[in-house]
């Protein structure tokens, strides 16, 4: 891994673990301004960083609802069944 991805690794953490402490789940919006104006490079990077944290943020949220509706833990209506569905992107490269 380039020292350019490690650096935007690391601030993607520290940018989502600050969120909650700041009340503002934007919050790295707002870091990825500040950097598009010292380093394009960078800021798309860390934007990637942000973007792949998110995905799994939300797949292992999904994941946690249907197998706790499966264990009779919540109710399909309050695991969202229906909700959030995966889309097909069959042939996409995503």
């Amino acid at each position: 891994m380039s020292a350019l991805q490690l650096l935007a690794d690391k601030l993607a953490d520290d940018v989502l673990a600050a969120e909650a402490e700041l009340g503002d789940d934007r919050f790295y919006e707002k870091v990825a301004q500040v950097l598009m104006a010292a380093s394009p490079t960078f800021q798309e990077a860390y934007i990637t960083s942000i973007r792949v944290r998110l995905a799994e943020r939300r797949g292992r949220e999904y994941l946690e609802r249907a197998l706790a509706a499966k264990r009779g833990l919540i109710s399909e209506a309050e695991a969202g069944a229906g909700e959030d569905l995966p889309v097909d992107h069959a042939g996409s490269g995503h």
